[in-house]
């Protein structure tokens, strides 16, 4: 039992205007078949990927990196599990203060009986919302506002499932106008080795495999990776 609060509350679930059936759920599990628990906590943890992706920074980093290996040339390289994997442990980095603070308010103080189930997910629920508030967009998260008719007199009274489309825009929008920046240094060299490979006259040899040396020795002495994620981490704000 205490396994499976602990995993609905680290999904801090949309809306504590569903808090009401999630403990009603809760009291019943107990009288389920071991089955039934099962099969039910394995649908549970299905939906944590997809939480991670909508209330994470997990979205930007995982465009920015794919799209790199498009501006680079290498579509193919690094692989999609290498940079899968490198998204996952810098959201991880990123979000370490979110994670830190739910379980100071929420998990520890649960596990300890010193809160309800309900409570914990309140208090889970805000720093969450606090973090994909500050890395939202204004004109965004307006957008659906009026799209759903909420007038919130407070931003803590926004509604997530409001706030995690915007949020997840905004995550796009972002994530699209840094590869905008990465992309004119590497389209830049195309130019000009395009230019280069014309006037010699050597139209049949396709650019992309003169330039490719050319960009891969630029990223690399220019310290990209470094430079990439240490713009990533500062992208957000705590």
């Amino acid at each position: 039992m205490k396994v499976v609060n602990v995993v609905l509350l680290t999904l801090l679930l949309f809306d504590i205007s569903f808090a009401d059936a999630l403990s009603d759920t809760l009291n019943a599990f107990t009288k389920l078949d071991t089955a039934i628990k099962i099969l039910l906590l394995i649908t549970v943890l299905s939906v944590a990927p997809s939480l991670l992706i909508a209330l994470t920074s997990f979205t930007r980093i995982v465009i920015v990196l794919s799209l790199l290996r498009h501006a680079i040339g290498v579509p193919t390289a690094p692989p999609n599990q290498v940079i899968v994997a490198l998204s996952l442990f810098l959201t991880f980095f990123i979000m370490k203060p979110v994670f830190e603070k739910i379980n100071e308010v929420s998990i520890e103080p649960y596990l300890k009986k010193e809160i309800s189930d309900i409570k914990a997910i309140e208090n889970a629920k805000e720093p969450i919302k606090e973090f994909m508030l500050k890395n939202t967009r204004k004109e965004d998260l307006k957008l659906f506002l009026d799209i759903a008719k909420e007038k919130p007199k407070d931003p803590k009274d926004i509604n997530m499932i409001t706030l995690i489309p915007a949020f997840m825009i905004s995550e796009v929008k972002t994530a699209f106008e840094i590869v905008f920046v990465i992309y004119l240094p590497f389209l830049v060299i195309d130019f000009i080795v395009a230019s280069i490979l014309m006037s010699m006259g050597m139209m049949m040899i396709p650019p992309m495999f003169i330039s490719l040396p050319f960009k891969l020795m630029l990223f690399v002495l220019a310290d990209g990776w470094e430079l990439l994620a240490k713009a990533l981490v500062e992208s957000y704000k705590f």
